[in-house]
């Protein structure tokens, strides 16, 4: 399969798990609901910079990745009237969150983790 696909598709897929993980929060294991959305919303970063960088090197995409991801986190501590605005908003809170928690850092490095070992050790094997 096409590589650019296949990373589309991971995007999707994890996008998919991330809002059900938001939905159905009130069904699925308490750890789970925590944590999941956030682990995933890293993963789909990680796939996402894949999907645009793709001669890259997978350890560049942790890494760029990484940095990305605590910049939105970092970024929830500017508290401007029109930023707010902005999080408010469905796609504004999904995309830049609506408040830092250092424990997100954590996990989003958890989620960058994993998308990393799902394309070392099963999308590069499959392309």
């Amino acid at each position: 399969m096409n590589t650019r696909i296949t990373y589309f598709a991971a995007i999707i897929t994890t996008v998919v798990l991330g809002l059900s993980s938001r939905t159905f929060s009130g069904v699925i294991p308490l750890f789970m609901a925590k944590h999941a959305g956030d682990v995933l919303w890293a993963s789909m970063v990680y796939f996402g910079f894949r999907f645009l960088f793709i001669q890259r090197s997978l350890k560049w995409a942790v890494v760029i990745s990484v940095l990305f991801s605590f910049a939105i986190e970092c970024s929830q501590l500017y508290k401007e009237e029109w930023i707010i605005e902005i999080r408010n908003t469905i796609i504004g809170s999904l995309i830049l969150g609506r408040g830092y928690l250092t424990i997100d850092l954590f996990r989003y490095v958890i989620g960058i983790m994993i998308a990393f070992w799902i394309d070392k050790l099963w999308l590069q094997r499959n392309n």
